[in-house]
């Protein structure tokens, strides 16, 4: 029902989406008997002017005429009004008895007051299918408008236009000279105009005169597997010139905005109805026809097995429940694609010990909580530390221990003789620290007594974990460890060795008196330095030394990053042997004080353990080598083995090799511009080989939580992370960490809810990131996943290898085929083409010669045609 306040303003839809806006008079409150009220009433709808006098055709009136309407004045649509004849003339009559009979329900109650005032016997209506006007049909009221629309008037041509088909003759008329007039113009394109004003670089190619007119062989190359093969010319901003910005032409265009609407409501006239009804009922008699119909019987039984199921589905599961919703929501909950970032969780940075120095190496303290360790060095380059090592000598070169309890002091500070460049926890004793300098030094530090200060630094500390580790002996034969304890360790440095070495005291030799009053007059270790391996002191030597000796030339590889197959090798002895070995026991005083090379013979030779090792050196090679020694014919020494392959992957030096912790026989590879993903036993190169990056790479790692995930660090101070899983051309994300160059990444697990990232730069920062839910936790069949992809790359290489192979022996026979071609033709045997070729002008010359030899016979006329 619609209602009519004091003074409102309605809007309405017509059906093609304009507003048909209705103008209802104000009303006066109505005063005095209710014989005025209904007065004021009746008179409400002939208030309503609905002409079309805002757009200057106060004569039309849009109406809207039913179907049945249309039937009782006989003006149907496509029947008795058309778009070629879209008008009708109605009886003024027969339209004042459709008012009567059908009252308010009649189509032109809305215009009831014109049509009684229309002066005329016949009224005008029309069409209007293109709804100009907003509905179906319009009204004229005026007999004007009615005479001017049925007879409009003809066109009156205007003077000076040519009658059709007589043409005008064309008067040319020169154009007369004006002086040019200056509006300032050239002003403008003089200052638009571009001068040269520097001047122009003139390059002059020459060429040997012998050289000119030779041919040019060009062959396909490997730009990055040859070292300065590619080069790229990265733009950058040139401080010699400066671009002085005088003018900026900037154009705005102001649009107004457009808006798009449809619907599929069919629009009908509004009209006030009321009903009132009452439900419609079965007899009992009709009841029961109804249920024992046989019809009901067949389709209650068809349907019956389909219903049960869609019963048992609602029950089973929600059949609108939105899974992809939802799937959306556990993501937002746990960590979506957006949450995949770094978020800063601490920084730490001493301006004292870290002013003017980068930070080298950073390592987690194995068992207790938010406690880090970092080395550092001078932030020199190589002719700068050559050129101050005297004053390096009296500056102090420590590792820092950090603690997340106190961002500002380090609890602990390590002295070192020289700049340390890495160093690594011991895994059965994290108290063990060992380290390597610039100068070549291997360095020992025991932190026992310590260790009561670092725990409470930050509480949470776990037991120590006792590893039982391999050895290996001087020819590299892997031995079984009694003692559980890690005794050896393995370095490389740029002066082409990998040496093994031993931390046990050398077994007791017959000594002699110049070594007996030399032991004597050694001098004893301060009283806070710990003699720990005092029996190493200035005796240390390494028990293995093996050379990376190049197989082209003379010289040896220097190898900067080590990889083994095991950061430290276990073993696990069979039932049997466990009870005949016997472990020793040091009771409370440290161990290695008491431990001794034992003999060889006494121990099993462990046969399955690899001595397989990557290496990446200075000048970007990947060696694959085994460490084993083997006895040389001639002499009978002891000689390293020559390395089992090369690859020149990186353009670069390598500052990065490691094993995934997930895949024993993956290894990712970082140097130069670039990074590699081997597969051991692989012998053809890399499975993955990442394209040239805008910046060098610094530094790589693994995730420890996720198969197919890595950071790479970059000079920029950005961090690259890349999925396997997601994106395998380019970083599913780069973050920025640093204004400085990235150094080093460890990462670090504390528990299944938290993860963190160490990130240190080269201004001697450490950034301490925790890592995000996405990054951290994985899915469940990702290292399936991750598995199938490298099998696949491993599949792919093999496919592309034979490929080559195939195309390289098509490529000789294609050539040799040639070379055959040409050595026939030269010997003076024709080719097939010119064989076909003479035997086809030999056939003809014999259709000829017959042709005239019938034709001499009588049996074929010169006219007739010969097949």
């Amino acid at each position: 029902m619609l209602e009519s306040p004091k003074s409102s303003k309605t809007s309405e839809l017509s059906p093609k989406g304009s507003v048909k806006k209705l103008k209802i008079k104000e009303q006066t409150k109505a005063k005095g008997s209710a014989k005025g009220k209904r007065k004021q009433l009746g008179k409400k709808d002939e208030e309503v002017d609905i002409s079309m006098a805002s757009i200057g055709h106060p004569e039309i009136f849009p109406l809207v005429f039913t179907q049945k309407t249309q039937e009782i004045l006989n003006c149907r649509i496509n029947e008795d009004v058309t778009e070629e004849k879209p008008y009708k003339l109605l009886k003024k009559e027969d339209i004042i008895q459709d008012m009567k009979t059908r009252a308010a329900v009649s189509d032109f109650h809305p215009v009831k007051k014109i049509v009684l005032e229309y002066p005329g016997e016949e009224l005008l209506v029309v069409l209007d299918t293109e709804f100009k006007y907003g509905q179906n049909f319009y009204l004229v009221a005026t007999e004007e408008a009615k005479e001017s629309f049925l007879n409009p008037p003809e066109p009156v041509e205007e003077e000076g236009e040519t009658k059709e088909g007589t043409t005008e003759e064309y008067v040319y008329k020169p154009p007369v000279r004006k002086p040019w007039v200056s509006l300032g113009s050239e002003k403008e394109i003089e200052e638009e105009s571009v001068n040269e004003s520097l001047r122009k670089i003139k390059y002059m190619i020459s060429r040997v005169r012998r050289e000119f007119g030779s041919k040019v062989k060009f062959t396909d190359r490997n730009a990055s597997s040859v070292k300065d093969g590619y080069i790229e010319c990265t733009s950058y901003q040139d401080k010699n010139f400066i671009i002085k910005k005088l003018e900026k032409d900037v154009g705005t265009q102001v649009v107004p905005k457009v808006r798009e609407m449809s619907t599929q409501t069919k629009w009908t006239y509004p009209r006030n109805a009321a009903t009132q009804y009452f439900p419609r009922e079965f007899s009992d008699e009709e009841k029961e026809l109804c249920l024992s119909s046989e019809d009901l019987k067949e389709f209650i039984i068809s349907v019956l097995l389909r219903v049960e199921i869609a019963l048992q589905q609602n029950e089973i599961m929600n059949a609108f429940f939105d899974d992809w919703k939802a799937l959306a929501e556990d993501e937002s909950a746990f960590g979506g694609k957006s949450d995949a970032y770094l978020k800063e969780y601490q920084s730490f940075t001493d301006l004292h010990y870290l002013k003017h120095r980068t930070v080298s190496c950073v390592c987690w303290h194995p068992t207790i909580y938010g406690i880090i360790a970092v080395s550092v060095t001078e932030r020199l380059s190589y002719e700068e530390r050559i050129a101050q090592s005297g004053k390096l000598l009296l500056r102090k070169s420590p590792i820092l221990f950090w603690s997340f309890s106190d961002p500002i002091h380090p609890q602990l500070m390590l002295d070192c003789p020289e700049d340390i460049y890495c160093f690594e926890f011991c895994p059965s004793d994290p108290n063990i620290i060992a380290g390597g300098c610039m100068n070549g030094q291997v360095v020992l530090w025991d932190i026992s007594e310590y260790e009561e200060k670092l725990q409470n630094a930050k509480t949470g500390a776990g037991g120590s974990k006792n590893t039982a580790v391999n050895m290996v002996n001087r020819m590299g034969i892997a031995f079984e460890n009694r003692t559980g304890v890690c005794v050896q360790l393995v370095t490389c440095s740029p002066d082409c060795s990998i040496l093994f070495w031993d931390l046990r005291a050398p077994k007791a030799t017959i000594q002699s008196s110049f070594e007996k009053v030399k032991e004597e007059k050694v001098i004893e270790a301060p009283p806070d330095v710990p003699t720990t391996f005092k029996h190493l002191d200035l005796s240390w030597r390494p028990l293995i030394k093996a050379n990376l000796s190049k197989s082209d030339t003379s010289g040896d590889y220097s190898p900067t990053k080590i990889s083994l197959v095991e950061e430290h090798f276990h073993y696990k002895m069979q039932d049997k042997m466990q009870y005949q070995v016997k472990p020793e026991i040091f009771g409370d005083e440290n161990p290695y004080k008491q431990l001794k090379v034992p003999s060889a013979k006494a121990l099993q030779i462990l046969e399955n353990i690899p001595t397989n090792f990557f290496v990446g050196t200075e000048d970007g090679e990947v060696i694959y080598s085994d460490w084993k020694m083997e006895r040389e014919s001639d002499s009978g020494r002891l000689i390293s083995q020559k390395p089992a392959n090369k690859y020149t992957i990186h353009d670069g030096i390598v500052h990065t090799i490691q094993r995934s912790p997930f895949f024993k026989d993956i290894i990712l590879s970082v140097g130069g511009w670039n990074f590699a993903i081997w597969k051991e036993g692989v012998t053809s190169g890399p499975i993955l080989q990442s394209c040239c990056s805008s910046k060098r790479y610094t530094v790589g790692h693994w995730s420890l939580s996720r198969a197919g995930v890595f950071f790479i660090g970059r000079e920029d101070g950005n961090i690259d992370i890349w999925d396997l899983l997601e994106k395998t051309h380019e970083p599913s994300q780069t973050q920025n960490i640093s204004i400085s160059m990235i150094t080093c990444i460890k990462p670090w697990i504390v528990s299944s809810k938290q993860h963190f990232l160490a990130i240190s730069d080269n201004f001697g920062t450490l950034h301490i990131l925790e890592v995000s839910w996405t990054l951290s936790h994985p899915s469940s069949n990702e290292r399936a996943s991750v598995l199938h992809y490298f099998e696949r790359e491993v599949k792919h290489l093999d496919y592309f290898e034979q490929r080559q192979e195939f195309r390289a022996k098509e490529r000789k026979e294609l050539e040799l085929e040639t070379q055959r071609k040409k050595t026939r033709v030269a010997g003076g045997q024709k080719s097939r083409e010119q064989m076909e070729e003479q035997m086809n002008v030999n056939y003809v010359d014999f259709l000829d010669e017959e042709k005239k030899i019938l034709t001499g016979l009588g049996l074929l006329k010169a006219t007739d045609r010969f097949a």
